[in-house]
């Protein structure tokens, strides 16, 4: 509870990277760890520590629930929400891994108000659930030096010794630190004391100093408090991304052991309410997020309720929700009035997402692994017929010049020249060392072309290259990878070709619905509406084009593109995962009139019109239908 205190007016994340020297420190005599309650086994805790989507529940203050002094004593919400940890540990969806509680256990400290919070959190020992607890202001008085208490007789470090997640305790007890594995690794959760003092901060960089790579989340009974009231409900929150403060305290803390710990990315606090949080960048310029979570002025104290933090390093975001376990336990025709307002909290503070690059955040300690480049010679499979890639021409960042040339490392002789538009910049076509993750050679071209005036430089296979007769009557795969730029424009960059058969559709004898005859045989492109992949061609089986369409491309973002065709079918992906439009139209081959492609360029009625805008890497051609694990990302 807070007193009459004020504070002042975004992906294959940690492969390899495993716990380093995880030990205890010495605890002292405190005791023995509870014994289980007989009949309190409601199930086992079985969280999926692999798996790279997972939840971190978090409980503040619970002291209305633990008043012994005044004989008011109410732990069926707080039972509830452990059988709700237990039971989400292993649910899809939820892989409940860790419950942190925030403190203020008890409203008076009393001995008999932490003998029933003993009771009720052997629901949690006997099931094996990973937690930690913390002290708060109604749990004990002054700082960590303050020596026994009936706080720490009952839920000191004793309780934990056994546990695999318990790290260690500062000489105090106060302080606690445990680890949780989630997503392959393994991760760091300090719980600090309502008041630390030097020696206990001292301690937690110790901690931290001793597990380097592994990200940190801090828990104290107050850090930050909120910038706006409670006088009307819902809560009127203003920026809610911004109604948080560091307290006197909380300055003390950011400036003891936040600050300077790069390690420590989310920081967590009760003690005041409404709920609210706020980012500060650390010493390193990273975001470190604090937030408030208290609902005590709620309901039954809250009811229980659980602050749910769940991560999800494929999407690279946290989604935050609140919810009551006790009052989503009952029947909705039975929840009181107060009961179905408080079972979930919605509002903004209370119900949000963060967007959060994993890898990216935790860079500076946890340096990210690089795949190395492969050579042409790994990824020229049976069946390829050209293959272009950037490195090893041209320097970064410097222009493409007509005298270079990019070999064509299938060794069929389809090499590429440079073209530009009259009047084009010098440094409208650059080599780049940018490159998508998983592209074999590590290096891009940077195109700056487009239309309205039409500008850009391009590259073209020569007159007599044999990719321009091939007719792929037995199948075909088409490889590469883009980047689309924050400035693309639907006017000046749409329909946009990244690959493109010379030769009119009419010219080709093509005809019947759908049929452009001015456009070309063949073209892989993005839309003008939502940069939309678009593979259209003209098969030899049939007098009209077969088109694939897939979803709109982010920009400012790598992409691998392959259409494969299996000699009857057309199919388009996009790093791996099938589009929805697919046409099942019998597709043989592609037409040709014998005439160059071009890559970074289209033409329409046998004029250029058109060049492409972004980054464009490797591209490779088969003459057969890859299967997944043949792609040039594997």
């Amino acid at each position: 509870m807070r007193e009459n205190q004020a504070g002042p007016n975004r992906r294959s994340f940690l492969r390899t990277a495993g716990l380093a020297g995880v030990g205890a420190t010495a605890l002292g005599a405190l005791g023995a760890v509870p014994a289980a309650a007989a009949g309190q086994d409601r199930g086992r805790w079985r969280p999926d520590g692999e798996s790279r989507q997972f939840t971190v529940a978090v409980m503040p203050d619970t002291q209305y629930l633990y008043w012994g002094s005044q004989n008011s004593i109410n732990p069926e919400p707080q039972e509830a929400s452990f059988r709700y940890v237990i039971e989400r540990s292993g649910a899809q969806g939820d892989n409940v891994v860790f419950l942190a509680h925030l403190g203020d256990l008890t409203q008076d400290a009393d001995a008999t108000s932490f003998q029933a919070v003993d009771r009720t959190f052997r629901t949690l020992d006997s099931a094996g659930v990973a937690y930690s607890v913390l002290a708060g202001n109604h749990d004990v008085s002054g700082d960590d030096t303050r020596g026994t208490t009936p706080y720490l007789e009952t839920m000191g470090p004793q309780r934990f010794r056994r546990k695999k997640s318990f790290v260690g305790a500062d000489a105090s007890g106060y302080n606690t630190a445990h680890v949780f594995r989630a997503a392959g690794r393994e991760w760091l959760l300090l719980a600090m004391d309502w008041r630390t003092s030097a020696a206990g901060f001292a301690w937690a960089n110790d901690v931290i100093k001793r597990h380097p790579r592994l990200p940190v989340i801090l828990t104290c009974h107050e850090i930050v408090a909120p910038t706006y009231g409670d006088e009307v409900y819902p809560y009127e929150s203003g920026d809610p991304e911004n109604n948080a403060e560091l307290t006197g305290y909380g300055q003390t803390v950011w400036d003891s052991l936040v600050k300077d710990n790069d390690q420590i990315f989310l920081a967590l606090n009760g003690h005041y309410w409404p709920s609210g949080r706020m980012t500060k960048q650390n010493s390193a310029g990273h975001d470190v997020h604090l937030h408030i979570t208290n609902y005590q002025n709620r309901y039954m104290s809250g009811g229980g309720m659980l602050r749910l933090y769940h991560f999800d390093l494929d999407r690279n975001t946290i989604d935050v929700e609140t919810v009551s376990p006790w009052i989503l336990e009952k029947e909705p025709a039975e929840r009181n009035r107060l009961e179905a307002l408080e079972s979930r909290l919605t509002t903004s503070v209370d119900r949000f997402s963060m967007p959060f690059d994993f890898e990216q955040r935790f860079s500076g300690f946890i340096p990210v692994p690089v795949r190395p480049a492969r050579p042409a010679a790994k990824v020229l499979v049976p069946g390829t017929l050209a293959y272009w890639r950037f490195d090893g021409v041209g320097a970064n960042g410097s222009p493409v010049t007509a005298g270079q040339r990019v070999r064509d490392l299938s060794g069929r002789g389809n090499d590429l020249t440079p073209q530009s538009v009259t009047g084009t910049a010098p440094d409208a076509l650059v080599w780049t060392d940018d490159h998508h993750p998983d592209q074999p050679g590590h290096a891009a071209l940077r195109f700056t072309g487009g239309k309205n005036p039409l500008h850009g430089a391009y590259l073209t296979t020569g007159p007599r290259a044999p990719l321009n007769t091939e007719t792929f009557e037995r199948g075909y795969t088409i490889e590469t990878f883009v980047k689309i730029p924050r400035d693309w424009d639907g006017g000046n960059n749409g329909n946009m070709p990244v690959l493109v058969r010379r030769g009119a559709a009419g010219d080709a004898g093509k005809h019947g619905k759908n049929t452009d005859p001015k456009e070309p045989v063949a073209q892989l492109m993005t839309t003008n509406n939502g940069r939309e992949v678009q593979f259209n061609h003209y098969p030899l089986s049939q007098t009209y084009p077969t088109t694939n369409w897939s979803h709109g491309l982010p920009e400012d973002q790598w992409w691998h593109i392959a259409v494969v065709n299996d000699g009857h079918h057309t199919k388009l992906y996009v790093e791996s995962a099938l589009v929805a439009d697919n046409p099942s139209t019998d597709s043989v081959g592609i037409a040709s009139l014998g005439l160059p492609w071009l890559l970074g360029g289209h033409e329409y009625g046998g004029a250029l019109d058109n060049v492409f805008h972004g980054w464009i890497g490797d591209v490779r051609i088969v003459g057969r239908a890859l299967r997944l694990e043949e792609f040039l990302t594997r």
